[in-house]
């Protein structure tokens, strides 16, 4: 069986190497860097930014520790450098990955000829054939470009600059208050810069449950993060700097910035790879697919966010591993009920599962365990706090979502995942003993919430 990936990303590159497990001639094609957006522009370097941001905070708030560190600063230029490192190890452990599975690596741009075959066009303008029986597209994603007048002014970046300037903005406007916008809000407000956060939405984070996206702001706002909601950035202007005109409860206001990042999402990258040649269907530039990520073309496969849906590198590398096991005609899913959601600001944000909102929508009856991380000694010992929420079946106690605002959330997130895969009960998580203290017994008291015993929590 021969297979030909297109797109070197979380997607691509998993497809590629779980094929190879099951004995496929792999070829994978990118035209970039191995790793795609996660590894190169965004999960991975944003959250080497992130990583900082937390210790500078730790820094300023060090003397409750007992440390008296106020004599530090921040070298830019070392940050970048550490960003860039973490970043060529991981691409470099991709490519090595790789290369142990056998898989044929070609560099260049992948454009479809006909069903079986697509033709490769390298750097020089060189070109090659390749000839295929079964095919995965993964090409990914590209930054959202809103066509706001002035957006063309150097300075009107995507988070894809934001994570390589040359030093610290003074001013920066965000706009786009989802997590792409919070993540750069939170880490650029550590690093001095004076930030406004605009979001179209009526909430910050409106995707997500609405108590995380209120504790959020009140915890951005405490940090001097300017936020407005309900805002429309109507036009960018320029002389010395930028200014942006957002309107707002009826009124204008012009905000000045040194920089204004583009944060409002992701769109499919499919225009440039010959899919009209191939009859391929898609929507909106998405490419449409069933459960088993199979196109309408039957030995042609598309995975990541060149589908939309969900647009997390872990997703895109379970459909990518969906698509190689079916090609290579074994029995495979996802189930698309354990997918975590991460924020990796302070407090970090978890979720997976049905959110108290989204169960009320579907009409399903259920009961709301709550506790707070106010009470959990582990969260006290870091100087933290938020919330672990429970969202279960009142009739059957099984446990449909889980949302968690606080220290190490993005870890514990992984538990909750598992609970809601077993269609694990209320019940089943509070007889599982967990180690105290840590931050992870909270879900089990949040669990003894929704029969409002939890011990160490005021009923």
């Amino acid at each position: 069986m021969k297979i030909v990936i297109l797109g070197g990303g979380p997607g691509g590159y998993v497809a590629a190497i779980r094929a190879a497990q099951l004995g496929a001639e792999v070829t994978l094609i990118e035209k970039n860097r191995l790793g795609g957006t996660c590894l190169n522009v965004g999960c991975v370097p944003t959250k080497v930014l992130l990583q900082t941001a937390e210790m500078i905070e730790q820094f300023k708030d060090s003397e409750r520790f007992g440390i008296t560190a106020n004599d530090f600063s921040l070298n830019w230029g070392q940050l970048m450098s550490r960003k860039n490192d973490v970043v060529n190890k991981l691409v470099e452990g991709v490519e090595g990955l790789l290369i142990s599975n056998g898989i044929k690596l070609i560099n260049g741009y992948g454009k479809f000829e006909n069903e079986n075959s697509i033709i490769i066009t390298s750097e020089d303008d060189k070109e090659e054939t390749i000839e295929f029986d079964s095919a995965v597209i993964a090409t990914g994603s590209a930054p959202i470009i809103v066509p706001i007048k002035g957006v063309e002014y150097e300075g009107v970046i995507t988070s894809d600059e934001a994570l390589s300037f040359n030093e610290v903005p003074e001013k920066m406007v965000i706009i786009g208050g989802g997590v792409i916008g919070i993540e750069f809000a939170e880490a650029y407000s550590s690093f001095n810069t004076n930030i406004t956060l605009i979001e179209m939405a009526d909430s910050i984070l409106p995707t997500m449950d609405k108590e995380i996206g209120l504790i959020i702001k009140e915890k951005l706002s405490l940090k001097g993060i300017k936020i407005i909601e309900n805002g429309r950035v109507s036009e960018i202007g320029k002389t010395n700097n930028l200014t942006v005109t957002v309107e707002f409860d009826g009124e204008k206001q012009y905000i000045d910035a040194d920089k204004v990042l583009m944060a409002v999402g992701r769109k499919p990258v499919t225009d440039t790879i010959g899919l009209d040649k191939i009859n391929i269907k898609t929507n909106r530039g998405k490419i449409i697919v069933d459960s088993k990520m199979r196109t309408n073309i039957k030995n042609i496969y598309a995975v990541g966010d060149c589908i939309g849906g969900i647009m997390l590198a872990h997703v895109a590398s379970s459909e990518g591993i969906v698509a190689a096991e079916t090609i290579m005609n074994m029995k495979s899913q996802i189930d698309f009920k354990t997918i975590p959601s991460a924020v990796y600001i302070k407090p970090e944000i978890a979720s997976v599962g049905l959110s108290e909102e989204e169960a009320i929508r579907k009409g399903v009856k259920i009961k709301i365990g709550k506790f707070p991380l106010t009470a959990n000694g582990k969260s006290q010992i870091m100087n933290e706090d938020g919330f672990v929420k429970i969202v279960a079946d009142i009739n059957t106690q099984e446990i449909l979502g889980v949302q968690i605002v606080g220290p190490r959330a993005t870890e514990i997130i992984g538990e909750a995942a598992l609970a809601i895969r077993l269609e694990a009960t209320v019940d089943e998580l509070i007889t599982t003993i967990h180690a105290h203290p840590t931050v992870s017994e909270s879900l089990m008291e949040a669990a003894n919430s929704v029969f409002n015993h939890a011990i160490h929590a005021h009923v």
